[in-house]
């Protein structure tokens, strides 16, 4: 995934993809493999503008997934520049709470909400429930995670440096609550991998 430099979609307005229709269609791709086989690192290359605030998965992640219908929560310190690029590109309400977004984004060096402050969804709509994309500062190497769970044959290596502290006991409160509860996608750079509700994880 290569960044592109500010321009094409107006005078100070970060552009987003090449290829509106054909590069969404690859990253919504790659995001159904992640959520599919939870802790697999996928690394779509196609070119797709970041704003300020935003690294490039981020980027392309809601550029492909949220729209009109799918609230997104940002941190309030994010800079305006990702909030314009989203509401330019996408459509999107911007909401004041984790619990009112479709989508939950957390640039690096922000601080995230608990997962339990986050749209749990309910018994009877369990898909209702948000989504929290999380940047780290590394896909590639840090702690090392034993994933396990639907979608994994025996266990997932996964390799994560930057993880917010307390995220894995939360994880396991999460993984309880199934059906409810929240997924996740971290996102590094200009790769990202998924956990859904239903993956265990292990140190």
């Amino acid at each position: 995934m290569e960044l592109r430099a500010p321009g094409g979609a107006g005078p100070g307005l970060v552009a987003g993809f090449d290829d509106p229709v054909g590069d969404a269609q690859q990253v919504f791709r790659a995001a159904l493999d992640a959520m599919a086989h939870p802790g697999r690192v996928q690394a779509p290359a196609l070119a797709c503008g970041a704003p300020q605030g935003l690294g490039a998965a981020m980027a392309a992640l809601l550029l492909t997934l949220a729209d009109g219908d799918t609230p997104v929560w940002l941190p309030a310190q994010v800079p305006a520049a990702a909030r314009d690029f989203l509401r330019f590109h996408c459509g999107c309400p911007l909401v004041d709470t984790p619990a009112a977004a479709a989508f939950v984004a957390v640039p690096a060096g922000f601080d995230a909400p608990a997962l339990s402050a986050c749209a749990q969804g309910d018994p009877a709509y369990p898909d209702r429930s948000a989504t929290l994309l999380l940047e780290v500062a590394s896909l590639q190497q840090g702690e090392a995670l034993s994933l396990s769970g639907p979608g994994i044959a025996q266990r997932q290596a996964l390799q994560v440096e930057g993880l917010p502290p307390g995220l894995r006991a939360q994880w396991r409160a999460n993984h309880a609550r199934f059906p409810l509860g929240v997924d996740l996608m971290l996102t590094s750079g200009a790769r990202f991998c998924a956990l859904p509700r239903t993956t265990r994880m292990e140190d």
